[in-house]
């Protein structure tokens, strides 16, 4: 006999980003939340995304430092990558987090389920037996690593980001089929640890969702660095062999490692969910939401990496407060997604908010484009980094993008979401005075010369 109902105000199936940080504010707010999460709270993000490769690419900074010691004329050397060490040191960065979480939603009060949820009607939710029946359901059950057609993935020479987080040993040799985020900080950390790699990407650059002239320093510095890349040819064939892998291209060049990671992107986790039964539309596996992350049944919202908007973490924390909110009866802002920073932790970083100059082209016609280079700024030169700081406006208006390449510019990428969002004009960032020696400065440098007063800059 099957458990009676337990209800709610709101029943959220899916516990990573966006289905917790819903979860917590709706019960800050008085809501009554019901948390189904078929895994661990935390979701891809902190168990197989952000948090542990985040880990990896400090280990690979610290492996780094410790080869490259003499240019500081400090003497070091790189003794090896003990994997066991470099995992442990990664598992004990998210232990610590997910108890952080476990804790936080306890003490919340959150009704916490752990078990395989099915949406069963636009009100109600099913674990095994027992159904919980809300007010509102909010659908958060995130993405999984795509693969292409035609390439079976076997968890061991041809592997998926989630494998390559638990591989137990430095592979000799490895070829990235995909130049997005993903495959680009893979790329980093394994060269870094000293392993060969070729990354081949279909579109013409590296990091392609990018500024044109980002992905350009990109692959200036990955040239630099002896990581080879592939651009604008698709892959035809993978092969994997008694000893190793062979990738053959649509253009007829062929190679070969140890190891293929498919970094192609992340599908939604929505088959055999009971979306489709409840009349939920959906397009690609995608859930289709308003701006309100509503969807077309009135009892029913999505958010995170199911619906078509950016598959960032903190998209899905924004996604799920604003649902939070909305259900709560709060007054609440679409978010603008252009407005959402977005960086790739490689060595260097590769950080941007707003526009590129070819959309910001397109919907204002006549832009200034200023960019300033690293050389001139002193912790750059310190850290022996290199890279810029491109700005870009709408003819005597506001900055609306602005595009960073070098090694920590992603800390720099909060000031620049708030000249964005705060449609700032490039003379009242420009009087604003930047702390020295810092890389913040690069940002106000900038800023000056577009508003015709530069500094350390040519004009």
């Amino acid at each position: 006999m099957s458990a009676p109902a337990q209800t709610a105000d709101l029943v959220i199936l899916g516990g990573g980003s966006g289905g917790y940080a819903a979860a917590l504010r709706g019960a800050e707010l008085g809501l009554s939340v019901v948390l189904i999460e078929k895994d661990k709270v935390g979701g891809t993000c902190l168990h197989r995304g952000c948090i542990p490769t985040k880990a990896l690419l400090h280990a690979a900074e610290v492996a780094d430092s410790a080869r490259e010691g003499e240019q500081f004329g400090v003497k070091t050397s790189l003794a090896g990558i003990d994997m066991a060490g470099v995992n442990d040191y990664k598992g004990g960065v998210t232990a610590k987090l997910y108890k952080g979480l476990q804790g936080l939603i306890k003490s919340r009060k959150i009704t916490y389920v752990e078990g395989e949820g099915k949406l069963v009607s636009p009100t109600a939710v099913a674990v095994g037996d027992t159904t919980y029946e809300g007010k509102h359901v909010l659908l958060a059950t995130g993405s999984y690593a795509r693969s292409l057609p035609g390439i079976e993935l076997n968890g061991s020479t041809v592997i998926t980001s989630d494998e390559a987080l638990q591989l137990e040993h430095v592979p000799s040799s490895v070829i990235i089929l995909g130049g997005g985020v993903i495959g680009c900080e893979f790329a980093s950390v394994w060269k870094s640890f000293g392993a060969d790699v070729t990354i081949i990407e279909g579109l013409p650059h590296l990091v392609p969702l990018e500024d044109e002239s980002s992905s350009k320093l990109l692959e200036r510095a990955y040239r630099r660095r002896k990581i080879d890349f592939s651009l604008g040819s698709r892959v035809a064939k993978v092969t994997p062999g008694e000893n190793g892998v062979s990738v053959e291209l649509e253009n007829g060049k062929s190679y070969e490692a140890e190891i293929v990671l498919v970094a192609v992107g992340r599908g939604p986790v929505s088959q055999g969910l009971g979306y489709e039964e409840a009349g939920v539309a959906m397009e690609r596996g995608f859930v289709l939401v308003d701006e309100y992350m509503q969807t077309n049944v009135p009892t029913i919202s999505a958010v995170g990496d199911l619906v078509p908007t950016l598959q960032l973490a903190h998209v899905g924390f924004g996604e799920g407060i604003l649902v939070a909110e909305r259900l709560a009866g709060l007054p609440v802002v679409p978010i603008d997604y252009a407005g959402v920073p977005r960086v790739t932790y490689s060595e260097p970083e590769v950080a941007s908010v707003g526009l590129t100059e070819a959309q910001a082209k397109e919907r204002f016609g006549e832009v200034e484009v200023v960019t300033y280079d690293l050389g001139g700024n002193g912790k750059s030169q310190i850290l022996k980094t290199q890279g810029a700081v491109k700005l870009v406006r709408a003819k005597d208006g506001p900055v609306v993008g602005v595009h960073m390449v070098g090694s920590r510019v992603g800390e720099l990428v909060a000031e620049a979401q708030l000249i964005y969002n705060w449609e700032a004009l490039p003379d009242e960032v420009a009087s604003l005075i930047h702390p020295h020696p810092t890389q913040s400065e690069a940002m106000g440098e900038a800023h000056m010369a577009l508003a015709g007063k530069p500094l350390h800059s040519h004009s």
